[in-house]
């Protein structure tokens, strides 16, 4: 794995954990009405994809498991729909997608490279 990938997977992780420990507790609807919280969590999901569309195409191959067209569209989703948030998708990408996503992360990413 190159060290650019290797970086961008531990973007991607970093992002992952900071979003589910924010939204810890949180219901759905704390989510959609705290707009610092909202906002954060968004921003996360963005990093979360963009670094994701940086991993070579060589990587992503490598690991099949973790479903980067997903990611990526989710990013480019926020992105451009910025004033049309699902926050019932948002809720369900962090309270079930990224637990899941981390464990692949962790998998793939040595412990002694991580942040």
């Amino acid at each position: 794995m190159s060290k650019d990938d290797l970086v961008r997977l531990r973007h991607m992780m970093d992002a992952a954990k900071e979003a589910v420990e924010l939204a810890a507790g949180k219901s759905r609807h704390d989510i959609a009405n705290e707009r610092t919280l909202n906002l954060s969590l968004v921003r996360l999901i963005e990093v979360i994809g963009e670094a994701a569309n940086r991993v070579s195409s060589t990587c992503r191959a490598k690991y099949p498991g973790i479903p980067w067209l997903q990611i990526i569209g989710m990013r480019n989703r926020l992105i451009h729909g910025y004033n049309d948030i699902d926050f019932d998708i948002l809720y369900q990408t962090i309270s079930e997608d990224l637990p899941s996503l981390i464990v692949e992360l962790e998998k793939i990413i040595p412990p002694e490279k991580r942040l």
